[in-house]
């Protein structure tokens, strides 16, 4: 059976493990999967989607693919914005209700089970870590924490954007920590991961069986801290946990997609415990550490792939280590359907269609998860129909800069962006545009109250946290005249 009509089998395999409710809101519309060789592509329409999918379904995948083909496949997720225009109009509606509501979904499942979610296998290792100008602060930082836990830096607080690193860096810590600590206890775990736990204890009133999990640990691992945004209870119990280990004199190591003060809802208490230690931004990689993270992958795939290929490729794919290695996968496979050697012009074509696509998306999405994450939001909340006052404000910013640091057109914006006319971007970027050349004060709701900020520093703040602006110190006010 040809691969091409295998997939449908796939999908529909995938919907009964999955459930109707779960595949209509995840898949139906918003993947699309593709095989290759021993490769399954996964496809999403912007990054929210696609890192839900590969963190919450990827086993029910791999298992659906090996249940219909009698092989295993490895998992590949890739952007194509063009699936964006597939989705139903009330679809990230609905995606945002699954996400506000899974901890306690979960919760009661757990509580029904009678059982905790096992601990993944961590894959990261400091000796597959390339290292550049981009990273060699956080990788030296975490080399320093897997030596010397709880010496120097604690705790060490790792931020920069989606595909840079951060969970690698952690995972290398934990499985050094295994290697050369072995008396060492320690958990990892992602910070949704902390809060199914959390609610989970005090549903099934297990605090007690929680504290011991959590509080009696000589190292804790935090991957995308910045989930506990907007949640105060779990907050409270993160910063009680945060100062037993703390004061025990253990180790805590955090990964975020923002800067602590950039985290919006976060409570002081908390950002201030972060800032005490180290802090360190992962940047986008440099070209030599692309072309050495696409080497390592060539060597995996065990593919003869040439230094002007992998140069070509890196050159221009500048962004995210995932996209590097999807389109370095797709030109392997590219090469093993025709049977031509993996030449630059091959790889050219290959690439062609998704070079058209990646790079504006990806900026697009970085800034939709610096904004998101800053108001406390989550880039679904961006796409839905909900007209809050929070959610319009940070809607606004995110097409204005969109508008302002990428090629997109407006109707590209609004189809990216959850199917939004392009009328309502234009309104959106005029509105803000005015705002800022009148250095106006803008207010949102937060669960403390309102907060405010002058238009012009935010937008700098945003900014500078993408890797798109100079700081707010250096603006200049003729900057924001145009």
């Amino acid at each position: 059976m040809c691969a091409q009509n295998v997939v449908p089998l796939i999908e529909s395999r995938i919907a009964e493990k999955l459930g109707p409710q779960r595949y209509n809101v995840w898949f139906k519309n918003a993947t699309e999967l593709s095989l290759t060789d021993q490769y399954l592509r996964v496809c999403a329409p912007n990054h929210f989607v696609g890192e839900w999918i590969e963190r919450h379904f990827s086993a029910a995948i791999a298992e659906a693919a090996r249940e219909i083909t009698g092989a295993d496949y490895t998992l590949s997720f890739a952007i194509d914005a063009a699936l964006a225009k597939n989705l139903g109009k009330k679809q990230p509606d609905r995606q945002v209700e699954f996400v506000v509501n899974n901890p306690e979904r979960v919760a009661r499942e757990q509580l029904r089970a009678g059982s905790l979610p096992v601990e993944a296998v961590l894959k990261g290792h400091f000796g597959d870590f390339v290292v550049g100008a981009s990273n060699r602060l956080a990788y030296a930082a975490a080399m320093n924490v897997a030596e010397n836990p709880a010496r120097q830096f604690n705790p060490l607080f790792l931020h920069g954007g989606c595909g840079l690193g951060k969970t690698h860096l952690l995972q290398a810590v934990c499985n050094a920590f295994k290697e050369k600590h072995p008396q060492l206890r320690w958990r990892y775990v992602s910070g949704e991961e902390f809060t199914n736990d959390y609610v989970y204890a005090i549903r099934a009133r297990e605090m007690d069986a929680f504290h011991a999990r959590y509080r009696n640990l000589d190292a804790l691992v935090i991957d995308d801290v910045h989930y506990l945004a907007n949640k105060r209870a779990t907050q409270e119990g993160f910063l009680h946990t945060f100062n037993a280990i703390d004061a025990a004199g253990k180790q805590i190591v955090l990964a975020s997609d923002a800067h602590p003060k950039m985290i919006g809802h976060f409570s002081d208490s908390l950002v201030s415990r972060f800032l005490s230690g180290m802090v360190v931004r992962i940047e986008s990689p440099d070209v030599e550490v692309r072309v050495g993270v696409l080497r390592r992958r060539a060597e995996r795939l065990k593919a003869a792939v040439s230094d002007a290929v992998l140069r070509h490729i890196a050159e221009n794919f500048r962004a995210n280590i995932r996209e590097l290695e999807g389109a370095l996968l797709k030109v392997v496979a590219s090469a093993h359907v025709s049977g031509e050697p993996i030449t630059v012009p091959l790889a050219e074509r290959a690439v062609r269609d998704l070079m058209r696509q990646t790079a504006p998306v990806i900026l697009l999405s970085d800034i939709e998860s610096v904004v998101s994450i800053y108001f406390g939001l989550t880039p679904a909340d961006l796409h839905t129909s909900r007209k809050s006052r929070t959610i319009a404000l940070a809607r606004g910013i995110a097409m204005y800069l969109a508008r302002r640091h990428t090629d997109m057109s407006f109707p590209e914006i609004g189809r990216f962006m959850g199917n939004k006319n392009h009328s309502t971007v234009i309104l959106a970027t005029r509105r803000i545009s005015k705002m800022v050349q009148e250095s106006a004060t803008v207010s949102w709701l937060t669960p403390e109250g309102l907060k405010s900020q002058v238009l012009p520093v935010l937008l700098c703040e945003l900014e500078e946290q993408c890797g798109i602006g100079k700081g707010v110190e250096e603006v200049q006010p003729a900057r924001w005249a145009s």
